[in-house]
This record gives structure tokens, C-alpha cells and sequence, in this order.
């Protein structure tokens, strides 16, 4: 069996490159949260990267991934102490990896990485059999093309990988990446047929469209019900009652999208352009989600009918970062992880979102201090600790709300076999309903609003104070 040998530093870039490639990609599909098509093609221009990571899908038993290669040529990348003679086509190509092979993957590449002279070289991904399962390798490859499909016997979320064990040379093709599972047709069934259509969903997603619909539902129904509660309530209806209205109906639009675009990938393969329209509600519903938990933060519309400048400045930086993080997710969306900058580019969104997560806690603080100084200064201590206490439960909900569905549904997706994916998106929407429901009852309208309404036993206190100051003076 032939090997290849590199040094130390390529092969700690081979181990950097997987950990980070999976990890990555694992958080970036949390985060994006809708599956896109899976049929893509992929331009690969001059790359020496020692791993490609293309795609990653769960198989039922009798699966099917095909690649086809196009237009696939090497160069000697500048500076390479190879020469022609020396590169051998047969130590680049495809492979299949399963989810748990990535330890042991990343075990053998530190090991070699640890004592790159003993033993002969560096491990090579490509001619481990006991760790991937090979599809084509490039010297396999003819000048038309080739199209490769491997059927999967044993079910487990794989990912196709392009492995370079040629350190030094740059490879360009044109790769189509198709994966499927294969089911009875359920109108062919019951008309007595036996025809098996492609299912292009991965196992652990396959529930999302009717998941994504029933929450798109859910939504409408909650919209109808503030309209009407607002149109009750018309005389003490706020603005920020507007604003939360129209978050309702793009999160449902969203929603609405993400089901449709999941039924057409299913079935196509392809999401027919309703991942636009899903960027698109899903732009509006992130700018508009905190916009309105930093509004109710600042006490806008209901405390006071203005912001100071410290809000407003705080709506400046969340605003352009929401835009820009919704771009990014296009790009990361669409690219996919084969692309070169995909990693880093996904590092910037996971650090944008976080920056958007922590500015939106800082009004909040300043309202519960500014509630918890005017307690002790204005007489008016019984209202304000009444604020106090709604901000303090809202403060402790977001952040709960922004740690769960950042940090804990990560390490949830760690933990969860492939075929129970669905269950993350479940949680995530769970979660968010239970927010979204927290906020609009808390802030609705209503005519004795704990922040406007002052009881009458406090009412009594404050005319009697009032009568001692006067009498007093």
C-alpha cells in the first residue's frame, strides 16, 4: 500500500483542518438551522489544502453518495520541493468517513504528528482503509470525467471528504456532490407498485418539513391572537406593540419558507429559490427579534417615549451587526464548507452573534439600575420595585433564552445520535415559543400595565405624603 510522507507541520494542518472543518460545520448547521440542497457543485481552484470537507449526510442502509469529477488537474504550487516526477495522482481523491471515525482520524494524525520520523511518514488519509471508505482517487479519473456513486451498507452520518496526500500540490476541478436515501413511493404502494423514489433529506432531518410547518402555524395562530388583543386593548396599545406584531409575522413567514424549502430538497434535491425567500423573512425577523428585546430593555414606549443616547447607540451597533450576520449566513449557507474561507468566515458569524447577544443585555442593566436608584430617591418605591422585579425576570429570560439556544443545544447536537437531529431544531423552536410567549404576555396591553399602573393603597401613600409635604411647607 502506498503512503506519502510529509512533515510535522503538514501534518498538524491535516488534524487542525478536520477538527476545526467538523466543529465548525457542526455549529455553523446549528445556527443556520434549514437544510439546503444536496446537490451542489463545487469549483475547487488551485488548492493544496491536505482536507476538503464537502458535505456531511446521514444514510439509512442502502443509501447512495455519488461524486462527479470535472476538469480535474494538479500543479506544482510555487515554492514546492516536488517535481513533476514525484507526484503521484494516486495520493489524491475522494473518500467516505463516518461521524465516529473523526476521533480516531484525528488520534493517528497526532500520533504521526508527534514523531513524524518513526514509522516511515505521515498518516494519509487516502490510503487508510480502516478509517475511510474510498470513492475515486485522481489518477482514476479520465478527461471527460468521471461519476462515481458508492451505495452505503451500514447507516451513519458520513461526509465526503477530498483528501491531498501530496504536500505542495494544488488541485482544480468541478465536483457535483449528490446524496439520497432511497424509499417506497407511498402513492406507487398503494396503487400496487414497488418504485423507489430519492429522498435527498438526511435521516436525522427528514421530519423537518412538517416540523417547520406546524411552527409556522403555531405562529400564525399567536398573531391573530395579539392583533386581537391589541385591537381590545387599542387605547393603551403602544407602539412597541406594532413592532412585536410584525416580529410574530415574519418569524411565521420564516417559518413558513424553511417547510417549504425542506419538502422541495426532499424530493428535488434543490430548494427551487425558497432559501431566498427564507433569508430574506429570516433578515427581517432576526433585525426585528433585537430590536425589540433591546426597545423593552430601554423601557421605550412603555417608561418613557424616547431613547437616550446610550439606547440609541446601542440600536446602532445591533442593527448593522444583525444585517450583517443575516449576509454572512448567506455566504455560509451557500458556500458550504468546501469553499477556502468558509471556516473563517463562519468564525466571523459566530462572533458577530455573539456581540449581538451581549449588546442587547446592556439596557436591560441599565434600566434595572435605573429602576433600583429611583426606588430609593423618588417615594415612589412600591411602582418601581414592581419594574424592577418585571426587568429583572426579563433580563434572566433572555439571557437563559440566548445560553440555551447558543451554548447548551451545541453541546445537545454533540450528544444526539444522527437519526434524532430533528430533535435540536424541536428544541430550538420550543424554546423560542416559550420566549416569544414569556415577552408578549408580560408586555402586553392592558389597562392597569405593571409599568404605568400605580395601586391604590400606593396612590393613598403617595396623596398622604403629598399632604405632609404641602402642610409642611
Amino acid at each position: 500500500m502506498m503512503r506519502c510522507t510529509y512533515d510535522r507541520s503538514r501534518a498538524n494542518s491535516m488534524d487542525t483542518t478536520v477538527a476545526i472543518a467538523v466543529a465548525v460545520a457542526t455549529a455553523a448547521a446549528l445556527l443556520v438551522r434549514v437544510a439546503h440542497a444536496d446537490i451542489k457543485i463545487t469549483h475547487i481552484v488551485s488548492d493544496a489544502r491536505p482536507i476538503i470537507f464537502f458535505e456531511e449526510f446521514g444514510f439509512a442502509s442502502g443509501g447512495r453518495a455519488a461524486v462527479s469529477i470535472r476538469r480535474a488537474t494538479w500543479q506544482l504550487r510555487p515554492g514546492s520541493r516536488l517535481t513533476s516526477v514525484d507526484v503521484d495522482s494516486s495520493l489524491m481523491g475522494f473518500v467516505l468517513i463516518a461521524g465516529a471515525q473523526f476521533p480516531w482520524i484525528n488520534n493517528q494524525t497526532q500520533y504521526y504528528a508527534a514523531d513524524p520520523g518513526d514509522g516511515g511518514g505521515g498518516f494519509c488519509l487516502l490510503t487508510s482503509d480502516d478509517y475511510a471508505l474510498p470513492m475515486v482517487r485522481l489518477s482514476d479519473v479520465p478527461p471527460g470525467g468521471v461519476t462515481t456513486t458508492v451505495t452505503i451498507d451500514y447507516p451513519d452520518a458520513y461526509a465526503v471528504v477530498f483528501s491531498n496526500c501530496q504536500g505542495g500540490v494544488e488541485v482544480t476541478m468541478d465536483v457535483r456532490t449528490e446524496m439520497y436515501n432511497l424509499r417506497r413511493d407511498d402513492d406507487a404502494s398503494s396503487s400496487g407498485g414497488g418504485m423507489m423514489i430519492r429522498d435527498y433529506l438526511p435521516v436525522g432531518l427528514q421530519p423537518l418539513p412538517g416540523i417547520y410547518a406546524g411552527v409556522a402555524a403555531v405562529y400564525l395562530a399567536f398573531l391573530a391572537a395579539w392583533v386581537w388583543t391589541c385591537a381590545r386593548q387599542h387605547a393603551t396599545a403602544e407602539r412597541i406593540h406594532a413592532v412585536m406584531g410584525a416580529l410574530l409575522l415574519f418569524k411565521a413567514l420564516k417559518s413558513a419558507c424553511a417547510a417549504e424549502d425542506t419538502w422541495f430538497i426532499e424530493r428535488t434535491g434543490t430548494s427551487h429559490g425558497w432559501d431566498v425567500a427564507f433569508y430574506v423573512f429570516g433578515f427581517f425577523k432576526g433585525v426585528l427579534l433585537f430590536t425589540v428585546i433591546v426597545l423593552i430593555g430601554t423601557g421605550w414606549s412603555f417608561l418613557k417615549p424616547y431613547l437616550q443616547e446610550r439606547d440609541k447607540c446601542v440600536l446602532m451597533v445591533v442593527i448593522p451587526l444583525q444585517v450583517m450576520e443575516n449576509l454572512l449566513l448567506v455566504v455560509i449557507g451557500e458556500t458550504g464548507p468546501a469553499r477556502r474561507g468558509w471556516i473563517a468566515w463562519t468564525r466571523v458569524f459566530l462572533l458577530v452573534d455573539v456581540v449581538c447577544c451581549c449588546a442587547v443585555i446592556f439596557p436591560i442593566l441599565w434600566s434595572i439600575r435605573g429602576l433600583r436608584e429611583a426606588s430609593r430617591t423618588d417615594g415612589k418605591a412600591a411602582r418601581n420595585l414592581k419594574k424592577l422585579t418585571l426587568f429583572k425576570r426579563f433580563y434572566l429570560v433572555v439571557v437563559g433564552y440566548l445560553y440555551f439556544t447558543r451554548i447548551i443545544v451545541s453541546a445537545f447536537l454533540a450528544l444526539l445520535n444522527y437519526r434524532y437531529r430533528w430533535g435540536v431544531d424541536v428544541a430550538v423552536e420550543g424554546a423560542s415559543f416559550a420566549f416569544y410567549l414569556f415577552v408578549f404576555y408580560n408586555f402586553k396591553p392592558e389597562e392597569k400595565n405593571p409599568y404605568l399602573y400605580v395601586g391604590d393603597e400606593e396612590e393613598e401613600e403617595e396623596e398622604a405624603a403629598g399632604e405632609t409635604d404641602d402642610g409642611a411647607f
